[in-house]
């Protein structure tokens, strides 16, 4: 059981989201699930009793057209995108532009949807889930870390302007998770992510992460866990590097 009875979760069409439509369903709340696949939705509606949504999250006026009247207690914004690793000057302006809309502007459209409504009840929880990128500098990823960072500044900032209210607001900041999300790295190709990326490493699995969405979801109303950062045990972060060079 939870505090709550309603979510919307993006994203939920498989991977994290669907995974943490799965648990929120176990927690007994009605939850929303949202994602641009229709026939994933269903699959994952006859599965759970989830409310499928086909909608794609950077349409403000079918957001706000599709989810509006929805009371919704906890909000997770789970969908991403990302694009081919590559330094700024030569990422392609459509690509960035994508990046940038779901990551970041779609989170505003849904904040605008959902917070009244949170606000007026005075209840409710905001999980936003970002990625190691926003808080670590990752060679090759300068757009998609900055969008990640500026997700948790909206994050961190909304945390402020709901200060007196009781909603809470959490940031997930998961490392590599195996759910294909990264072949966006390799221009769709899933073979060459599961050879670089996936086989021979211990990689985060999807439950992982929505064991975690769940717990803070879940822990005790007057307790905000605002930023859990979760890695690989075989994962660090870290390091210095020197350039040698003629002097």
């Amino acid at each position: 059981m939870t505090l709550y009875e309603t979510a919307l979760v993006t994203g939920a069409g498989r991977g994290i989201g669907a995974e943490t439509v799965r648990r929120f369903s176990e927690m007994g709340m009605q939850v929303h699930a949202v994602a641009r696949s229709k026939d994933e939705l269903d699959t994952l509606a006859t599965e759970t009793g989830c409310i499928p949504h086909a909608v794609d999250i950077t349409d403000a006026q079918a957001v706000e057209s599709a989810l509006k009247d929805i009371p919704v207690d906890v909000l997770v914004n789970n969908a991403g995108a990302a694009g081919p690793d590559g330094p700024i000057h030569e990422t392609d302006p459509a690509i960035l532009r994508r990046i940038l809309d779901v990551n970041v502007e779609a989170v505003a459209t849904l904040l605008r949807v959902v917070l009244p409504g949170m606000r007026e009840r005075d209840r409710g929880h905001i999980v936003n889930v970002t990625s190691i990128a926003a808080l670590h500098p990752l060679p090759g990823q300068i757009a998609y870390s900055a969008s990640k960072m500026a997700l948790r500044a909206m994050t961190q900032n909304l945390r402020i302007e709901l200060f007196g209210k009781r909603v809470r607001v959490t940031e997930i900041a998961p490392a590599r998770v195996e759910t294909y999300f990264h072949a966006q790295q390799f221009s769709g190709d899933r073979d060459a992510t599961k050879n670089q990326l996936y086989d021979g490493y211990e990689s985060l699995r999807p439950g992982d992460i929505a064991d975690a969405i769940a717990y803070c979801v879940g822990a005790p109303e007057h307790v905000d866990v605002t930023l859990m950062e979760i890695l690989p045990t075989y994962q660090v972060i870290g390091g210095i590097d020197f350039h040698r060079g003629e002097t």
